[in-house]
């Protein structure tokens, strides 16, 4: 990582990062950003993440677990968030439970739906503003006349399952991507779903032919992997909340900090 103490004619604005006067330079911040192409903006991302992990490298220094130069690996921070989140409160047997009943769908196991659809697909070239409008058209005369959902199918879907109308036969969960998952799952009746479903696909007027219930995993089953998730949700807002102490105590400049979600705490 390239970084020097903070010479005191340095100019603000040239695109490097001062954290308690360490300059992170505009090359480092640049190779960070590779790391980060998914991101909405990169080059903020990897700012955002040198900062904190220049903070985290600056605290370990402090406490005498690293040398003042030694780059904070994953062990070095393991070791110095073990030595700093001390009062991390861990699940109990009813906070597991109270999760397990506010969230009963999450661990439904079994359950079949018989569904059907129409797919206006993602084309390149075509905006999604005006493939939306097709789309809700075409949904706005399905739902006026529900008789017609397999002749609309077979004339307007992009899915190879046109050929049958649109069905696409036995779904279980985990057998399509989230968001037509939680569509078809998340509702007990039957019939043509009122709005559009969108996922990374396109748009999906989506009809629910017929259910078979399942049942319902034991809460013995869960325990221990419930226990296991709300432990990580606990740790990592501690660890959110820790990093916001520390950047509230120090001097920061060329990054706004004010949120603390990074790939270094989660």
């Amino acid at each position: 990582m390239a970084s020097n103490v903070l010479d005191s004619h340095a100019i603000a604005g040239d695109g490097c990062l001062r954290i308690n006067g360490v300059v992170l330079d505009a090359d480092a911040i640049s190779a960070e950003s590779a790391h980060h192409a998914d991101a909405f903006d990169p080059l903020d991302a990897a700012r955002r993440a040198l900062a904190v992990r220049e903070l985290l490298r600056q605290r370990a220094f402090a406490l005498g677990l690293i040398d003042q130069d030694e780059p904070i690996d994953d062990d070095a921070l393991d070791r110095l968030l073990a030595c700093e989140l001390t009062h991390v409160p861990m699940p109990d047997t009813d906070a597991c439970r109270h999760y397990y009943e506010r969230n009963a769908a999450r661990f439904r196991r079994n359950d079949i739906v018989y569904a059907s659809h129409i797919l206006f697909a993602v084309t390149d070239g075509v905006p999604l503003s005006a493939l939306r409008r097709h789309a809700e058209a075409a949904l706005a005369g399905v739902l006026a006349a529900p008789e017609t959902f397999e002749d609309v199918a077979r004339r307007m879907s992009n899915c190879p399952s046109s050929g049958v109308g649109g069905s696409l036969g036995q779904l279980m969960r985990g057998d399509t991507v989230p968001e037509f998952e939680s569509a078809v799952f998340g509702t007990r009746e039957a019939g043509l779903l009122p709005r559009l479903v969108n996922t990374r696909f396109g748009f999906h007027i989506v009809r629910v032919d017929r259910r078979v219930e399942g049942d319902t995993v034991p809460f013995s089953d869960v325990a221990d992997a419930i226990a296991a998730f709300l432990s990580k949700q606990v740790r990592l807002r501690a660890t959110r909340q820790y990093l916001t102490v520390l950047a509230g105590g120090a001097q920061v400049d060329g990054v706004e900090l004010g949120g603390t979600d990074n790939p270094l705490v989660q």
